[in-house]
């Protein structure tokens, strides 16, 4: 069962529900919108990495579930409820697959019915927990997840505001130390490789960083390629390694391979 939400202070944008609008959502308030608004005026690439994200979350755990047999998953910095959450695309292929979702925002909270509606075989909760404190989160989500069978955790989107790469990089390790052989990681992060993303919209991506910091919003700490994949170290990091999520493993379509967004997404199983 979620736990008890507390306050919301609506007058400081919060990540989640600035990605919650970014996606289309309605779960925000005014500042959240207005910083994700002033956000897009200074870089409009935020709107495709947003969708890109979304559509990266699908495709990997449509892997995990069918293709690795992966039924447990452990979604940290979840965020809002929108389409196609973490427990409906795994309970689709594999109605008893379990969920654990984590956030630190009380208006996720607030919404956890929305996110705990499961399958009769499968189960879905939630805990309000920080990811800087991986140590809890492995402690409140083992009443629903058994450690000792493959677990994937999903890092989507979250790892970039542990702004200190070393702090991040021993979350990391405590989370993935947690994992028996079999279990996955599963990440997409912020860059600003110049292989993704142009001189000209690295300019634009840090004036937005500026504004949202301004405005009270967290910033992110954008990583380099070598900085990601290093962040797996231990792990066996699958095809086609560590790449733009809007190119890891993408279906086909009739408009060909989409441009490369300013993220990477990773996914990688523990030997």
């Amino acid at each position: 069962m979620a736990d008890s939400a507390g306050p919301i202070d609506t007058s400081v944008p919060h990540s989640a529900r600035i990605w919650n609008w970014l996606l289309g959502g309605k779960d925000n308030y005014p500042a959240d919108r207005a910083a994700g608004e002033a956000y897009v005026r200074a870089f409009p690439g935020i709107l495709d990495i947003a969708r890109h994200d979304r559509a990266f979350l699908g495709r990997a755990v449509r892997h995990l579930v069918a293709g690795e047999g992966v039924r447990q998953f452990l979604d940290i910095g979840t965020g809002l409820p929108t389409m196609d959450n973490t427990h409906e695309v795994a309970q689709r292929l594999a109605p008893d697959a379990r969920i654990v979702y984590v956030d630190n925002d009380p208006l996720v909270l607030t919404h956890a019915n929305a996110l705990l509606t499961s399958t009769p075989e499968g189960r879905t909760d939630y805990i309000e927990e920080d990811l800087r404190r991986p140590r809890a989160i492995l402690d409140r989500a083992s009443a629903t997840l058994d450690f000792g069978r493959p677990v994937a955790v999903l890092l989507l989107g979250i790892m970039h505001f542990v702004r200190d790469y070393d702090e991040a990089r021993s979350v990391v390790r405590t989370l993935t130390d947690a994992l028996p052989s079999g279990g996955f990681l599963v990440m997409t992060h912020a860059t600003m490789d110049p292989e993704l993303l142009s001189a000209e919209a690295r300019q634009a991506q840090a004036e937005a960083q500026d504004g949202l910091r301004e405005s009270g919003g967290s910033g992110m700490a954008f990583r380099t390629k070598e900085q990601v994949t290093a962040l797996f170290d231990g792990l066996d990091i699958l095809e086609p390694g560590v790449v733009s999520m809007a190119h890891w493993r993408i279906e086909e379509t009739p408009f060909g391979t989409p441009e490369p967004v300013a993220g990477y997404g990773v996914v990688a199983r523990k030997p």
